[in-house]
């Protein structure tokens, strides 16, 4: 069987690096082999490609939406920024409809978007960086660009494809 398949979110570019100079501050350098992301789904089958391509082709000929910074997570050995957006979530619920069969328990599991900025670390610095990036915090919203399609190779993803919406 060949690598899962992962689907993210692609965010504009300038939310895009600004999450990826957090994380490359803040992640351990040895596990950071990917940028930052939203991930919608961890691992679909990779014999599933064509048709996962097709039906993320036809969910991204939607326009594009923002999808709202709501605050930090403490996740234990790590720290995300929450997401939040009901365009999102309607079009992240309508693909698990259509892979139900394929989905993994993870993937089953109530999705809460969010973009890891630290993960790896001893509790005590992954909830000291959660109060420092709290203090500066101010909520906002950053646009939601496409769907992105990679392959998990075991740290490192290959990415397959981008469907950018509209």
């Amino acid at each position: 069987m060949s690598e899962p398949l992962i689907v993210t979110l692609l965010l504009g570019d300038e939310a895009q690096a600004r999450f990826d100079r957090l994380r490359a501050a803040h992640f351990p350098p040895e596990r950071n082999h990917v940028g930052a992301h939203v991930t919608l789904f961890h691992a679909l089958p990779g014999d599933r490609v064509d048709a996962v391509a097709a039906d993320l082709e036809a969910a991204a000929a939607r326009p594009p939406f923002e999808v709202a910074v709501t605050g930090l997570r403490l996740l234990g050995r790590g720290v995300a920024y929450t997401l939040e957006s009901a365009e999102l979530a309607a079009l992240r619920a309508g693909l698990a409809a259509a892979w139900h069969p394929w989905l993994t328990p993870q993937d089953r599991q109530r999705h809460a978007p969010h973009v890891t900025v630290q993960n790896k670390v001893d509790p005590a610095v992954a909830r000291g960086l959660r109060d420092r990036l709290a203090e500066g915090f101010v909520p906002g919203a950053v646009p939601a660009r496409g769907l992105g399609l990679w392959r998990y190779l075991g740290g490192p993803w290959q990415a397959v494809a981008a469907y950018p919406f509209g």
